[in-house]
């Protein structure tokens, strides 16, 4: 068994239910209301939890990037500062949202894309950070964040295995609680990009526990991405895919959401079981009646020396197994022995 984390009080590692994560992100555009919902239908749905993003604009773009014409098809301001201010809500708003989260019985956190956004969110309460994988290699914040000593989950997309290696090792000299993400950043992803082989990889190399942050528009890979031990499944959710802001297209809506969350729950996580080989009650019905057993293809009188060209193997399977057949060869039969009949188990002691 792995390490086990604590997030709002919910255990999370190998060995523990998937902790789902309704990324409801910028889905909001700014609306507080949206924002409401969207915390309401992800508790609907099933997800452990919601997730936001809080960032300082002003303090993670500079000037020419905040004042760069931004022409998206989802672009919500005619330059890229005011779209993503846009996105932004004030503190006040944030105080409601964990509130309402409270009530409807739903872990709440958020990404913190920098210092002083994640200072707002400490001061909030939220009983874990999330670093987004724009800040992988953002090594004084992730220094910053990793010395409040909450849970941290991480994602690790545009980004090498080395500067991977340079996040885990900075967050781990203060903070031992780290949670990895496999992430690919394409919005949307298409499947041949995936690469869910990586859970096992990360895992393996950092012995950490590691979950799947995905971006494709479909439910089976956050499903399959739990069957490969994926720990946390964080997926985009909105209420509308056709609803303009960046990430709405690359979301499930909550019919998507609902289902990945049954899925994962009803049928990955009962099928894991515990790794123990053993034979059900079921398949010992079957096995009496399907396998195999030695049998005699010939009348055998008691007192006959038996020869492999008596004996045979068929069904049922409630007789000696085939792998005696070799050491019948050369016993001397004690009783008679009806042609195509099993042969009795005492027949290894003639």
């Amino acid at each position: 068994m792995g390490r086990t984390i604590y997030i709002g009080g919910q255990p999370v590692g190998e060995g523990h239910p998937c902790f789902i994560v309704a990324e409801a992100g910028v889905n909001h555009n700014g609306d507080k209301e949206l924002a409401k919902k969207l915390i309401e239908s992800a508790k609907d749905c099933g997800a452990d939890a919601v997730k936001f993003q809080k960032r300082t604009v002003e303090d993670i773009l500079i000037k020419e990037a905040l004042e760069k014409t931004y022409d998206s098809p989802t672009a919500l301001a005619p330059t890229y500062g005011e779209h993503r201010k846009k996105l932004e809500l004030s503190e006040d708003i944030w105080r409601e949202l964990r509130d309402f989260a409270k009530e409807k019985n739903i872990i709440f956190f958020a990404s913190a894309w920098d210092k002083k956004s994640a200072d707002f969110l400490d001061e909030l309460g939220v009983p874990v950070f999330k670093i987004a994988s724009a800040d992988l290699t953002n090594l004084p914040l992730l220094e910053h964040i990793a010395q409040k000593k909450k849970p941290m989950i991480m994602s690790t997309g545009m980004s090498t295995l080395e500067e991977v290696d340079e996040a885990v090792e900075t967050v781990l000299l203060y903070n031992k609680d780290l949670i990895l993400m496999h992430t690919v950043s394409d919005y949307p992803c298409t499947e041949d990009k995936v690469n869910l082989r990586m859970i096992d990889v990360l895992r393996k190399r950092y012995n950490l526990p590691v979950g799947y942050s995905g971006h494709e528009t479909g439910i089976a890979i956050p499903v399959a991405a739990c069957a490969l031990g994926a720990v946390v499944v964080e997926k985009h959710f909105t209420l509308d895919r056709a609803t303009r802001g960046p990430d709405h297209a690359a979301s499930l809506e909550p019919e998507g959401l609902r289902r990945v969350v049954k899925y994962i729950r009803v049928a990955v996580e009962p099928a894991m079981g515990d790794g123990v080989k053993k034979i059900t009650e079921n398949e010992l019905k079957s096995r009496a009646k399907l396998a195999k057993s030695i049998a005699s293809k010939v009348l055998i009188p008691k007192g006959t020396v038996i020869t492999a060209n008596m004996l045979t193997v068929k069904g049922p399977g409630t007789a000696l197994k085939p792998k005696h057949l070799k050491e019948l060869v050369g016993k001397t039969a004690q009783s008679d022995v009806l042609e195509d009949t099993l042969i009795p188990t005492e027949a290894l002691d003639w």
